[in-house]
């Protein structure tokens, strides 16, 4: 598995909030261990005093992506550090599952964490992947929805870096409401140049008389 897969578990985390639209789905115990995922053993750490703790790495990580996507690459560096001095893991080789043709493991890195806590354990996971993810791809890979007022956070994994927006839905919403403002412009334009021209229409009459 590729330690940049547990950059999943940031955006996980930040789009459990659409502040734009003033929603937040992080507000139970069961909330917070959905997040985990498959990773049940951790998910059961999770306690009412976490639910705080994960709404405050849920703020830092956005503003990591918040810097990635205003192009300032330095301060999305400094801001990811912090949450990986805070929050450390332990890389550990692992090997659950079996090659194909005989019964050897196929190993493969997992980060592994020992935290006191539940948020501690995801936000370990979840920044070291990040971190993956930004050194092997890029800095400009992360990314925020420009589809008005999503927002979401999204990791960008086209091959021309050309990804805008985190769902398809979000994508066809822009690209109507883009079409629509084109039509009203075009339309806008229309009514001006006829206005204009009858109002030459006039003065060239009036002139004539």
């Amino acid at each position: 598995m590729e330690l940049a897969y547990y950059s999943d578990y940031a955006v996980r985390l930040v789009n459990s909030e659409e502040p734009g639209r003033g929603k937040d789905s992080l507000t139970t115990v069961e909330a917070v261990r959905d997040l985990f995922g498959a990773n049940q053993s951790a998910a059961r750490r999770a306690t009412d005093a976490d639910l705080t703790r994960f709404r405050g790495v849920r703020a830092r990580l956005r503003s990591v992506f918040e810097a990635a996507d205003g192009g300032d690459e330095t301060l999305a560096v400094d801001l990811l550090n912090s949450l990986l001095l805070e929050f450390p893991v332990s890389p550990q080789i692992s090997g659950h599952d079996h090659r194909d043709d005989d019964d050897r493991p196929l190993w493969h890195m997992h980060l592994a964490d020992h935290p006191s806590n539940a948020t501690a354990g995801y936000a370990a996971i979840a920044a070291m992947g990040l971190a993956f993810h930004l050194t092997e791809y890029g800095v400009d890979r992360l990314g925020l929805c420009e589809a008005s007022p999503c927002r979401n956070a999204y990791l960008d994994t086209s091959t021309n870096r050309s990804r805008r927006y985190c769902s398809d839905r979000c994508a066809t919403r822009a690209n109507v409401a883009a079409y629509r403002a084109r039509k009203r412009a075009e339309a806008d334009r229309s009514h001006s140049t006829g206005r204009s021209a009858e109002k030459a229409h006039e003065a060239t009459a009036t002139t004539d008389r």
